[in-house]
C-alpha cells in the first residue's frame, strides 16, 4: 500500500514536470514565432546598441537619390547625420545613443542595422571578407525637392502638409511645424527646450496631431448623402438654422438663398449641411467615415493615431454639429490626406507608404513596395458627383486661392473650431484639402495651419496651389 502511494506521488511530480516543460516549450516556440520582433528591434535593447558598434548604420535616400540620413564613422566612433537637419525630423526621426531612436529609424531599425534575413546574409559575406558590416539602405517615396517646398511654405507657422501620389498611396511630402535638429549633438544641447516647449516641437503632427476637421469633412457628409439618395435636397438659405434648439450659421451669417448639394459646398453653407443631418440617417454617415478610415488603425510604416467619429450621436445638434465638421470628430492630415486621395482616385483610397524600396550597401536592390488597395471609401461614380462639386469650390467657391492657371484643381477649404477658442483664447485651424490635376490626379493634398485669424481659403488654399503647381510643373520636366 506505502508503495503504491510513493509510486502516485512519483507520478503526479513527474506529470507536473511535464506540463511545466511543454509550458516551457510552447512559450519559447511562440517568443522565436511572433514575441522576439519587438524586443530586438526596440530602441533601448542593450544588444542592439552592442550591435550597432560593429555595424554601419544603412543610409536613407529620397526617391531620386538625395542622400537623407547617414552614418560617419571617425576614429572608430560612429555618428548618425542628418545632413537637412530640422526637415526630415518628423519622417526619418532620431537615432541617439542618449533619448533611442523614433519614426522611421525605429520602424525600419533591423533593416538598417542589416539584422534580417538579408542583412545577415550580406553580414556573413562582409566578415568573410574582413569588410565592415553595413546595415541596409531605405529608399523613400518623398522628393527632396517637393519636400523643401512644403517646409518653406509653413514657414514659422504651426501645422502640417501631407502630398500623396492618390493612384499609388506613396507619400511625396510630409512636414510638421515647428521641428527640430536631429543630429545627435543639437539634440542634447537643446533637449530641455524642445521637450518642454509648449508648441510641441518633438509631435509629428502629420500623423500624431488630431483636429477637428470643419468644414473639409462635409465631403464624407455629401458622400454618405448621394448613397442614401439624396443628391437633389435642395434648401432655403437664410444664413441660420434651429436644430432641436440651437442656432447653426454661416461663416460672417452671410444668407445664399436658394442651394443645391454642389452650390452649398461651394460656398460651405453650415446651413444646408445642418439641415441635411435632419433627413441623413447617422449610422450612414458613421459607415462612410469608417470606410474612409476613420475609427480605423492606418497601416503605415510610422505609428499614427486613429482618427475618431464618435459612433453613438445622442442628440440632432450633436449630430448637425457632426456633418458640418464639428462635435466629437477629430482627424489627422494624412486621414484627411487619404480622403482626398480617394475622391481623386474614383472612391478607392490606396494604402500610403514611405518607404518605395531597400537596398544593400552596394544598392542593389533587396525589396519593393507595391501599391495596393486599403480602403473602397465609395464607388466610382459618387467619386466623380464629389470631384465635380469639389471643382466648383476652387472655380467659383472659397477655395478659388488654390485655383491654377491652364489646370482644373478640385479642393474644400475648411475653418476649425479650435478647443481653445473656448477658453477665449486661440484661433481657429485653416485647413484645405484637394487635388490636381483633376481630370487625371498626380498629388492630392491636405493643408493644416493652426489658430490663424482667416479661414482655409484665405490661409490653407495658397499654400496648397503653390504645392500642386510646384509638382506638376516639376513631373512635367521629366
Amino acid at each position: 500500500m506505502k508503495k503504491s502511494t510513493t509510486n502516485s506521488r512519483i507520478l503526479h511530480i513527474f506529470m507536473m514536470i511535464s506540463l511545466l516543460f511543454l509550458g516551457l516549450i510552447l512559450y519559447m516556440s511562440y517568443f522565436e514565432l511572433y514575441g522576439k520582433g519587438p524586443i530586438m528591434a526596440n530602441s533601448y535593447n542593450r544588444r542592439l546598441k552592442a550591435n550597432e558598434e560593429d555595424i554601419i548604420r544603412g543610409q536613407v535616400f529620397d526617391r531620386n537619390g538625395v542622400l537623407l540620413a547617414a552614418t560617419e564613422v571617425k576614429e572608430g566612433l560612429s555618428n548618425r547625420s542628418y545632413p537637412y537637419k530640422n526637415l526630415y525630423a518628423h519622417v526619418i526621426g532620431y537615432n541617439s545613443d542618449l533619448y533611442g531612436k523614433t519614426l522611421l529609424e525605429a520602424a525600419y531599425n533591423d533593416t538598417l542595422l542589416g539584422i534580417n534575413a538579408s542583412g545577415f546574409m550580406g553580414n556573413m559575406v562582409s566578415l568573410i571578407k574582413g569588410e565592415e558590416k553595413t546595415g541596409n539602405n531605405l529608399i523613400l517615396t518623398i522628393d527632396h525637392n517637393l519636400q523643401l517646398k512644403a517646409r518653406e511654405l509653413l514657414g514659422k507657422r504651426r501645422g502640417s502638409i501631407v502630398a500623396i501620389n492618390p493612384k499609388t498611396g506613396e507619400v511625396l511630402a510630409m512636414v510638421s511645424t515647428p521641428d527640430f535638429n536631429p543630429n545627435e549633438a543639437s539634440l542634447e544641447e537643446n533637449w530641455g527646450s524642445i521637450s518642454t516647449n509648449e508648441n510641441s516641437p518633438l509631435l509629428p503632427r502629420a500623423v500624431l496631431g488630431l483636429y477637428p476637421p470643419g468644414s473639409i469633412f462635409k465631403v464624407v457628409s455629401a458622400v454618405s448623402a448621394i448613397e442614401e439618395g439624396f443628391i437633389d435636397f435642395k434648401i432655403e438659405d437664410t444664413g441660420s438654422v434651429v436644430i432641436d434648439g440651437k442656432t447653426f450659421s454661416n461663416a460672417g451669417g452671410k444668407a445664399y438663398g436658394e442651394l443645391d448639394m454642389t452650390s452649398a459646398m461651394a460656398v460651405s453653407s453650415n446651413v444646408y449641411f445642418s439641415m441635411l443631418s435632419e433627413v441623413l440617417d447617422p449610422k450612414a454617415l458613421l459607415d462612410t467615415a469608417e470606410k474612409a478610415g476613420i475609427n480605423k488603425n492606418i497601416n503605415f510604416d510610422i505609428a499614427t493615431k486613429k482618427s475618431s467619429i464618435e459612433s453613438v450621436i445622442k442628440s440632432k445638434t450633436e449630430f448637425a454639429a457632426t456633418v458640418i465638421g464639428q462635435g466629437k470628430l477629430l482627424v489627422t492630415p494624412l486621414q484627411m490626406a487619404l480622403i482626398s486621395s480617394g475622391i481623386a482616385n474614383n472612391g478607392v483610397i490606396m494604402k500610403p507608404y514611405l518607404v518605395k524600396s531597400i537596398s544593400d550597401k552596394n544598392n542593389f536592390i533587396l525589396s519593393n513596395t507595391f501599391s495596393r488597395k486599403l480602403y473602397k471609401f465609395t464607388d466610382s461614380n459618387t467619386a466623380e458627383l464629389i470631384k465635380e462639386m469639389m471643382i466648383e469650390v476652387v472655380k467659383n467657391g472659397t477655395g478659388k486661392e488654390a485655383a491654377i492657371s491652364k489646370i482644373v484643381v478640385a479642393g474644400k477649404t475648411g475653418t476649425a473650431q479650435n478647443e481653445k477658442l473656448i477658453e477665449g483664447n486661440g484661433n481657429d485651424h485653416a485647413w484645405f484639402i484637394g487635388f490636381a490635376p483633376a481630370d487625371d490626379p498626380e498629388i492630392a493634398i491636405a493643408v493644416i495651419i493652426e489658430n490663424q485669424e482667416q479661414g482655409g481659403g484665405q490661409i490653407a488654399a495658397p499654400i496648397a496651389r503653390k504645392l500642386m503647381s510646384e509638382w506638376i510643373k516639376n513631373s512635367e520636366k521629366q
